[in-house]
């Protein structure tokens, strides 16, 4: 199907608007084309507010890649008697969705991946990715320019020690590093007799002639109706436990964190309902927030209430200086607060005290309340998505469905659900060969059109304000292949084994790892990425501190703690394959005979896996239990909600295997 022919969905504003929101994402297509799709005569009202709108995307997903802006950087550091200078993709609060403003990564590169850095150095530059991003990095930079690193084999630490020398100066914008990252820098740095230099302004801010301006989204309060617990008893409690560690106050710099502690949201950061801004919480349960004062309203302000002392981020040195001649006993978490704050506070008196953000676990842990917003939040997104699968299956067999077509149709059934506030993360679209792709993003030039004989990845989720979801579905278009039936079912049995585990309470994500992976194993085969991370309430789609996944993270799992469960395969440039759904640590019922109290897993998604992808013989007679108890619940609790062609639908898609 032709972009053109879009227009036959567009039969009234909001589902025009809904679709154009949905693929306004690809930068390259003119804003007059798509506008043009929804049929609008030019003075219709909706028109000034999709170009605004469409722009705006353009402008957050792309920048043009110039190789004179590397030659420009260099110039600057040669000013400032620099050899190298690092740029991460991280902003002032290290996450994963920054800002339009601290894009700098994607600036002067062009790789808009969400994990990664850059060195640029005098007479060479250097882009270091993970696995997820192999073949996006050699699709978006200027490889003639950039060398391509791979940041687990190099890290930042190995590169200054294999190409740096003695007397040489390496910059580091001190905001924009962790402790525990600039330490490892330095390290490297002093084993070889290098200089690490914490750059007082940005080398790279001075020569963005055109960087935007800060957001400035509105701050809204989070009722108690969707937290479950009040902001006043959350600072108290955690007040209480620093005092009894004998620390004074704990800065906080990751945005989710403070929007957890203090009950609100925002809109600063793409997907994400953050509010940018730091915080002091002291032992005493009162908090200072630095934030830009414009974004509060007389509500927002009356919700924080007076223990919360709002100050201008421009304030910020002056309060930690006070803390310094205080003397008072800090807490700074080396793995996300910025060096910038250790160097402050060392120099003003204080003591530095290290240890986690006060607010990670608590937050990780969702309350009856937020578990139960993450319940009703998933059957809405069930039953969009739901209706998006049988909508494919109608259509798809025709070959005039591509990406960009599926991901709006996908967008307006989630759209028609007026408590949906937001994406959770940009929707991974992908058909035959693009779904190999992990963190694939379609594009005019990318998207590819679902062709019989074919696989299609969708991985898409909702932000509700009472709760986030992420789920991927693969599909089969068509007849699959015996080997893409396969390579499924060991996908799936992985994911069953991952549902149906029972652990001790000190389990940590790493020891049940193996478990989505075995099947895969036995093959031969496996994924380059994690098998499951952390998902907040009405907050990131990436949260942690827990996960699954290979690397040790001595975090055990804990009940609340909602997870994906998202083993897949990829063979590249043919297909990919995913299976997710979102779970949650629960009370596992007495074992009979057990000894000890045992953990397991609740699952939260809600929408069927393809039948036709599955060799039934493949599963044991548990798993093959499994597989049809969710599929009736899923069409137990959804046929109520659907249309009576998705419900007949439904039926055949969640039949009982045998």
């Amino acid at each position: 199907m032709s972009l053109g022919e879009l227009a036959q969905f567009t039969d009234n504003p909001d589902k025009a608007l809904a679709i154009l929101e949905g693929i306004a994402a690809a930068p390259e297509v003119p804003t007059e084309r798509w506008l043009a799709l929804t049929g609008y005569p030019p003075g219709h009202p909706a028109v000034p507010l999709m170009a605004a709108h469409v722009e705006t995307r353009r402008r957050a997903l792309q920048f043009t890649t110039d190789r004179s802006r590397v030659h420009t950087l260099r110039k600057e550091l040669a000013r400032r008697n620099l050899d190298c200078f690092i740029i991460p993709r991280a902003d002032e609060h290290q996450g994963e969705y920054v800002p339009l403003r601290a894009e700098r990564l994607q600036w002067i590169s062009g790789f808009t991946g969400s994990a990664g850095f850059a060195i640029v150095a005098q007479n060479s530059a250097h882009i270091f990715v993970d696995g997820r991003y192999t073949i996006q990095v050699r699709d978006q930079v200027d490889t003639s320019t950039w060398s391509i690193e791979s940041l687990y084999d190099t890290p930042a630490s190995s590169w200054i020690r294999q190409n740096l020398h003695s007397g040489q100066r390496f910059g580091y914008d001190p905001r924009l590093h962790t402790l525990q990252n600039r330490r490892a820098l330095h390290q490297a740095c002093e084993s070889i007799g290098a200089e690490l230099v914490a750059c007082a302004t940005n080398p790279l801010d001075a020569v963005w002639a055109d960087q935007p301006p800060a957001p400035l989204s509105v701050v809204r309060e989070q009722p108690l109706e969707y937290s479950g617990k009040s902001a006043d008893e959350k600072r108290h409690e955690l007040g209480d436990a620093l005092r009894e560690l004998g620390v004074d106050a704990a800065i906080l710099t990751a945005p989710d964190s403070i929007a957890w502690l203090l009950n609100i949201r925002g809109g600063d950061v793409p997907r994400t309902p953050l509010p940018l801004a730091f915080a002091a919480l002291h032992s005493d349960g009162t908090v200072d927030l630095f934030l830009d004062t414009r974004k509060l309203t007389d509500d927002a302000i009356g919700a924080l209430g007076e223990e919360v002392r709002i100050h201008a981020v421009s304030e910020l040195s002056e309060v930690l200086h006070d803390m310094g001649t205080q003397e008072l006993h800090v807490r700074l978490c080396p793995k996300t607060c910025a060096d910038w704050f250790r160097t402050e506070l060392e120099a003003a008196g204080a003591t530095i005290k290290e240890g986690p953000d006060p607010c990670i676990r608590p937050k990780a842990c969702k309350n009856k309340v937020e578990l139960d917003g993450s319940r009703a939040a998933h059957v809405r997104d069930g039953v969009a998505l739901t209706r998006f699968l049988c909508w494919l299956d109608q259509h798809a067999p025709s070959g005039r469905i591509d990406e960009l077509i599926a991901e709006a149709k996908l967008h307006e059934f989630r759209s028609a659900h007026s408590e949906l506030e937001d994406l959770s993360f940009d929707t991974i679209s992908g058909a035959g060969s693009n779904g190999a792709i992990v963190h694939y993003r379609v594009s005019e030039q990318s998207n590819q059109t679902l062709l019989p004989g074919s696989l299609y990845l969708v991985d898409s989720g909702g932000q509700y304000r009472d709760g986030t979801t992420d789920v991927t579905r693969t599909v089969a278009i068509g007849t699959p292949t015996q080997e893409m039936r396969d390579r499924f079912t060991r996908v799936l049995l992985g994911h069953i084994r991952l549902t149906c585990a029972k652990f001790p309470k000190t389990t940590c994500g790493a020891q049940l790892d193996v478990l989505a992976r075995s099947a895969l194993w036995d093959a031969g085969l496996d994924y380059d990425h994690g098998t499951g991370h952390g998902v907040g309430s009405y907050l990131a789609v990436h949260e942690g501190p827990q996960n699954v996944s290979r690397r040790m993270v001595d975090v055990p799992l804990l009940p609340g703690m909602i997870l994906s469960n998202e083993p897949g395969y990829y063979k590249t440039g043919e297909y990919g394959i995913r299976i997710e759904n979102l779970i949650v640590v629960s009370e596992c019922p007495e074992v009979p005979g057990g000894e000890r109290p045992m953990l397991s897993f609740e699952t939260l998604t809600l929408a069927p896996i393809d039948r036709r992808l599955i060799v039934a013989e493949m599963l044991s007679a548990t798993e093959l239990s499994w597989l049809n108890a969710y599929h009736k619940r899923v069409r137990d609790v959804l046929t109520p909600l659907v249309d009576d062609t998705t419900a007949a639908w439904l039926q055949t898609a969640t039949a009982a295997l045998s």
